[in-house]
Formats: structure tokens, C-alpha cells, sequence
């Protein structure tokens, strides 16, 4: 059986923007360390004028970092500065597949699109320099400039030929949630290359992240909302070979959202839910070792549901040895288990 990581995070640093084109230089991102003594040695990047704090780049020796299997990733690991190594730990974990996000790009880096179309650019180029020294095993969702169509779409083509298995999204994306007509282009573009919409936690609308402030709330909730926007929208029926993946809010919302889509639909007069809407709307979803697998299979079915560990993260979310730990903390059945681990992932990355 081949394992496949649906869920893994690679960290930015200042080798990311390397890729960037001479003429673009100044549109840069600035690495900055802080020498002031409550917050010596953390670092930053200014980002088209902003300062951004630079995640999960060294232990602190939390709790949550020990819980979570952290301490036991290195920051070469974790950076991608040394893939041999990144390879290494895989085969310890006993996983043959990571499909690499990235961490910075989990919110709203900039209002201009000329600034995001480079740092797009150049993250792009970073992961598919990664993948080619990786033997297929390090895949990746492109990360698109979403605030210019036409450059997203030529990014996504270069992205999809240099190992990328599908797109980066937000459930909020600026002004704009994902059944907006806006990214109908997008989604033509997707389907054609076979290249599916992964929705990962995080949001991209920086009013609403000042409105929500609290993790859950600014993280998790988008990724539900644009399910059940998706649905309701009809943009499934609109693309009918397009796929889409609902990445790091774990599963256990499935039921509460399909038993609403079921009464909402039929009263706003539109075509009622199907008996396997995951399937039919070729839908996945990447659960958690904690979800009640049994009770999510009930009301989604087995053959949409993906694991991811979150390696290179430390919250509430991440678990290194998820892959490991499913068998020993659901009670599923080894035909469900190889199709979390494989087919199922298999099926939603194109892999």
C-alpha cells in the first residue's frame, strides 16, 4: 500500500524568494530578526510593508509542540532546506507521499496584485525545484495570484507540468467566497488540467479575521462555509470534472452540513441533496485521528476521506504519526483504512 500524507506544510524562509525575476527584486520580501529583549532572535518578513511573524521555524518546548509530534521535525526538515532529509524522516513515519501547503499564504498577504504575482511566482518555482529533488514523493498545491485571473491561470499551467497536484484556497478569498463567479475561469482552467480546488484552513479577508480574531473562528469555519456554498451554488453540477478538497477542519462537521443541505435545499427550490453528495459532488475530506469516523462515514460514505498530519505545524490540528495512529484509535475496517491512506487521496491529487 502506498501511503499518501494529504496534509503536509513546508515553511517559508528566505530561500523561497530566490526564485524571484530581477526586475521584480524590490517587490521582495525583507527577512528581519528582532534584537529587542522580550522578543530576541524571533523573525519576521516584511511583506509589501508589513511585518509577518515567520511560524513554526524553532521549538519553543510547548506542550502542544510534544503532544503534536513537533520536536521530533527538524528546521532543515521542515524548511525543505535539506530534502534528503525530509525524505529520510518519511520513511521512518512509514509514508511514501507528502502533498506539501504552505504556511505563510493561510491569510491575506497583499492588496496588490503586481506584489502577490511575484511572491506566487517564486514560491512556485521554490516547490517545483523541491519536487524535482524528490522522486515524485514531495507533491504540492500551487499557490495562485487569485487577485490577477490571467496570471493565475498562466501560473497554474507552469505549476501543474513542474509537480503540482492541485490549488491552494481559502474559504474567504478577499471580498469574495469560492461560488462567486469570479473564479468560474479558474475552475474551467482546474478541470481541464485535472487539477483539483483544495480548500485549506485559513482565510484570506482581513476584516473578517480582525472581526473573529479567535483561531477557530478565523481558520476552520471558512473551510465549512465554502462546502456548503459550493453545494448550494450548484458549482459542481457547473464543473463536472472538476474535484475539490476541504483540507485541516477536520471531519465531524460532515453530518451537521449535509443534514442542513438536505431541508435547505428542497426549500429554496433546488435540486435536493443526492444520497452520496461527498461522491457525486466529488467532494473529499481530510479527517483527524479524534473524528468519529463511524458516525462521519454514516452520512458521507468511506470513499471521500482523506488523512493529512499537518507536519511542520504544532496546533491543534497536527499529529506526525496520524497515519500510523488511524488503525489504532478508529474502529474501521482495513479496506476503509487503505482507502483513507490511499485510494481516496489517490483519486482527489491525481496522484
Amino acid at each position: 500500500m502506498t501511503v499518501i500524507d494529504a496534509d503536509c506544510h513546508v515553511i517559508e524562509n528566505d530561500h523561497t524568494w530566490d526564485y524571484f525575476d530581477e526586475e521584480e527584486a524590490s517587490l521582495r520580501p525583507l527577512s528581519l530578526v528582532s534584537t529587542r529583549p522580550e522578543s530576541q532572535g524571533k523573525r519576521f518578513m516584511s511583506i509589501d510593508g508589513r511585518l509577518r511573524t515567520v511560524g513554526f521555524a524553532e521549538p519553543r518546548g510547548s506542550a502542544g509542540e510534544e503532544i503534536s509530534g513537533y520536536t521530533k521535525t527538524s528546521a532543515v526538515s521542515r524548511t525543505l532546506a535539506d530534502v534528503e532529509a525530509r525524505l529520510r524522516h518519511m520513511d521512518e513515519l512509514g509514508v511514501d507521499v507528502q502533498v506539501l501547503y504552505p504556511t505563510l499564504y493561510l491569510t491575506e498577504l497583499t492588496s496588490r496584485p503586481k506584489v502577490e504575482a511575484a511572491m506566487c511566482r517564486s514560491y512556485n518555482r521554490w516547490l517545483g525545484d523541491i519536487w524535482e529533488q524528490s522522486d515524485n514523493r514531495l507533491r504540492w498545491v500551487a499557490v495562485l495570484p487569485l487577485l490577477d485571473m490571467k496570471e493565475a491561470l498562466s501560473q497554474l499551467r507552469w505549476s501543474m507540468d513542474h509537480g503540482a497536484c492541485g490549488i491552494f484556497m481559502r474559504g474567504f478569498e478577499g471580498r469574495r467566497t469560492l461560488s462567486d463567479p469570479y473564479f468560474y475561469p479558474l475552475y474551467e482552467e482546474a478541470q481541464r488540467l485535472n487539477a483539483p480546488v483544495c480548500v485549506h484552513a485559513g482565510c484570506a479577508n482581513t476584516p473578517y479575521r480582525e472581526l473573529a480574531r479567535e483561531t477557530f473562528s478565523i481558520a476552520k469555519l471558512p473551510v465549512i462555509s465554502s462546502f456548503h456554498a459550493l453545494i448550494t451554488n450548484g458549482i459542481p453540477d457547473r464543473f463536472p470534472a472538476l474535484r475539490f478538497g476541504f483540507i485541516e477542519a477536520a471531519a465531524t462537521w460532515l453530518p451537521y452540513v449535509i443534514t442542513d443541505l438536505r431541508r435547505r435545499l428542497v426549500r429554496e427550490g433546488k435540486p435536493p441533496l443526492s444520497d452520496n453528495p461527498l461522491a457525486d459532488n466529488r467532494m473529499y475530506v481530510a479527517c483527524q485521528t479524534n473524528d468519529d469516523l463511524p458516525f462521519v462515514i454514516k452520512y458521507a460514505g468511506s470513499d471521500n476521506l482523506v488523512i493529512g498530519s499537518d507536519y511542520g505545524h504544532a496546533d491543534t490540528s497536527t499529529e506526525l504519526l496520524a497515519l500510523r495512529n488511524l488503525h489504532e484509535t478508529t474502529s474501521i475496517s482495513p479496506d476503509v483504512l487503505k482507502k483513507i491512506l490511499e485510494d481516496n487521496p489517490r483519486a482527489l491529487y491525481g496522484i
